[in-house]
């Protein structure tokens, strides 16, 4: 009996089979964890000490030194906060943007859904997450925080899943580019620290003056995510409008990035 592969005709993100070969995904995902980790000497607690030092840093230049408000909370937890998401964001972009040159052998010998390359390397970033949420967790005991705990098993969610559609959808479209023009290789690290001025990790949104630039800064959905996970420790309501603007954008990144990412896949083997 004969297989052929060959390209469908328009365009479909084809689920079933990405379901077919989903015990890639823990092959992928954990493989890269091993990767990350593996000749480090601390090992995962990168993925603790990583966030926790960044946040002592912003602490001491922006929150003492520099007076940045923090919406009536510690500036350490609000920094903490921001860098949450923050850091699924840049090291899930960072990781997927490269993903399918790094495993440029892999798919030059067998035949996979390619999507589940750059799905893999936002999930690892997403286990650093967890990792990081532990000291969370220990900031706002320490810090005494009245929390809700209602809220915050809603907006953290919901905060996180926002984050992750950004992630995959701008990690796809990257991953596709670099590709055909490893030029991205270089601008991908840049592109994450310039966003990181337009995403409200170290400062809220509230001491912008202007709304045009608040609808400016709301169109990165990074920051809609960002100020999702504050409002769950935060007694301020959401900017409906803001957050529905940093929504709308996630799933644009979405689907520009899979729809560019499946209309390119099928010459990866031959240039990657």
């Amino acid at each position: 009996m004969e297989y052929e592969i060959k390209p469908q005709k328009g365009f479909s993100l084809n689920f079933r089979e990405i379901i077919q070969y989903s015990e890639l995904f823990y092959f992928f995902t954990w493989r890269d964890i091993k990767v990350k980790y593996k000749q480090a000497l601390l090992g995962f607690l990168w993925a603790i000490l990583q966030p926790l030092f960044t946040m002592l840093i912003f602490t001491f230049f922006f929150g003492n030194l520099l007076g940045v408000p923090s919406d009536g909370i510690p500036y350490p937890i609000f920094a903490f906060s921001g860098l949450l998401m923050w850091n699924v964001f840049s090291s899930g972009l960072s990781s997927a943007g490269n993903s399918m040159v790094s495993n440029a052998h892999i798919i030059k010998k067998i035949y996979f859904p390619r999507l589940i390359i750059p799905m893999s390397s936002v999930l690892v970033a997403v286990f650093d997450f967890f990792m990081s949420f532990i000291v969370f967790i220990g900031l706002l005991i320490y810090f005494q925080m009245d929390v809700d705990i209602l809220k915050m098993c809603l907006f953290i969610p919901a905060s996180l899943l926002l984050t992750i559609i950004c992630t995959f959808g701008m990690g796809s479209f990257l991953a596709a580019l670099n590709v055909k023009y490893r030029d991205f290789r270089y601008i991908i690290p840049f592109m994450i620290q310039s966003l990181m001025f337009l995403t409200p990790v170290i400062y809220p949104v509230s001491i912008i003056k202007y709304q045009w630039a608040k609808y400016i800064i709301a169109a990165n959905p990074m920051a809609g995510a960002v100020d999702l996970a504050r409002a769950a420790i935060i007694n301020k309501p959401i900017q409906t409008d803001l957050m529905l603007i940093s929504v709308i954008s996630a799933f644009l990144f979405l689907f520009i990035g899979l729809f560019y990412f499946r209309r390119t896949e099928y010459y990866f083997a031959d240039i990657a």
